[in-house]
């Protein structure tokens, strides 16, 4: 048998995502798939996805670990995704050294004290939805679902709350599979200059922001423990692209499953589960990333079958996959707020765990017990049922959640 079978070529618009994830699954714990003409390994199984997301063998650094990366620097449209210089794409020493940075942004009494102005916002964002008419259709994810998250780490990072909404197209493209390298390579300079003014402005007027405090740690690495000026730019990508797309998902699906079976939204009204409970099956049924680029092989990495990850070859999480394995979760596919079971993978796993985990959370719930008090009567609009997912094999939302907030008159 063949160590390369020709490879599963991954839809890049999403068309059915489900069907590929179970067809991922078929062929075992690890498949080769093609990602817009990159070459890698796709792990749905759990057990060896965990085991390698732990395991030293395993890096984020393509520099150092990928032999395809200067290609893939000139003709990938997801470069982004592996040229940039912060934890995302660290390993060993300067991964410990660069979450130990930006951890404490973090902490679990930071996000707590962040609660009372999150939901602020959410009260603000449901008052505006509250001034539509009767029996007019809105689009939730657009007015509610993403509006939130990017005004919350805009707050964070100390962008004006006029100027968030400035990002919230380009980092989209981030996530979007649709474009073309140059294209891509555009976005991300209109980015890095939007970023680039951040830091300016913040070197000129320093806040209390976390911005300012990882400009400050910038400007005293002397000694190497602190960030360079590439790190410092890229880690303020890496805040603003992971604490926006992936909360926005995160709602949006939250919205769509407790309006399509009025069952699970019962379970919550009449006690029986929570609105942490929503948010957990949300993550697992239907994480806010349904593949996440890039990791490499240090090693030769033996797999369950006999077949081997070569030394250099790329590694791709499919979380979406894995969360739905069949080994894992009963009736995986179902979305069942009272589930006991709670594992997922959406947030990662190990060293590289999410640090804005507790903050998609805490922001879920809020978005989510706020919005269903203030319309119980919700209901998704007749007819687009059938919500079409975001274009991209990445980002695991729908392009837009039309809902009617209250019955016409």
């Amino acid at each position: 048998m063949s160590q390369h079978p020709a490879p599963i070529v991954l839809d890049p618009v999403a068309r059915d995502a489900d069907a590929e994830h179970e067809l991922l699954r078929a062929q075992g714990a690890a498949t080769r798939v093609d990602i817009l003409g990159v070459e890698a390994w796709s792990v749905s199984d759990p057990a060896l996805l965990k085991e390698l997301l732990t395991s030293p063998d395993v890096s984020k650094d393509p520099r150092r670990h990928w032999p395809g990366f200067e290609e893939a620097l000139q003709t990938w449209p997801l470069a982004l995704w592996v040229a940039a210089t912060n934890m995302f794409t660290a390993y060993g020493g300067d991964h410990r050294r660069l979450r130990r940075i930006v951890a404490p942004a973090f902490s679990a009494r930071r996000i707590a004290a962040m609660r009372p102005a999150v939901d602020g916002i959410v009260e603000d964002l449901l008052d505006a939805l509250e001034a539509t008419p009767p029996g007019e259709v809105v689009d939730i994810r657009d007015l509610f679902a993403y509006p939130l998250p990017i005004t919350v780490i805009g707050r964070l990072l100390g962008v004006p709350d006029d100027r968030a909404g400035d990002f919230r197209v380009l980092v989209n493209d981030v996530f979007a599979t649709t474009l073309s390298p140059e294209e891509a390579a555009a976005n991300t300079a209109q980015l890095y200059g939007m970023l680039d003014a951040l830091i300016a402005a913040k070197r000129a007027e320093p806040g209390e922001d976390t911005a300012s405090v990882l400009i400050a740690l910038s400007e005293e690495n002397a000694d190497g423990e602190g960030l360079s000026e590439e790190e410092l730019r890229d880690t303020l990508l890496l805040m603003i692209n992971a604490g926006y797309e992936t909360t926005g998902n995160l709602i949006d699906q939250a919205v769509a499953a407790l309006l399509t079976d009025p069952d699970q939204l019962a379970h919550i009204r009449e006690g029986r589960a929570s609105w942490l409970d929503v948010v957990e099956e949300t993550l697992r049924h239907s994480p806010p990333v349904k593949h996440l680029p890039l990791r490499f092989a240090v090693a030769d990495i033996p797999l369950p079958d006999g077949r081997t990850i070569a030394k250099g070859e790329a590694i791709l999480a499919s979380y979406a996959a894995a969360n739905r394995h069949p080994g894992w979760h009963d009736d995986p596919d179902v979305f069942d707020v009272t589930r006991i079971t709670k594992e997922h993978l959406a947030f990662g796993h190990g060293i590289h765990f999410c640090l804005g985990a507790a903050l998609a959370r805490m922001e879920g719930e809020a978005a989510l017990s706020a919005f269903f008090t203030r319309f119980p009567d919700a209901e998704l609009v007749p007819g687009e049922g059938d919500l079409r997912p975001v274009a991209s094999l990445i980002s695991n939302g729908h392009r837009s959640l039309p809902v009617r907030l209250r019955p016409g008159r």
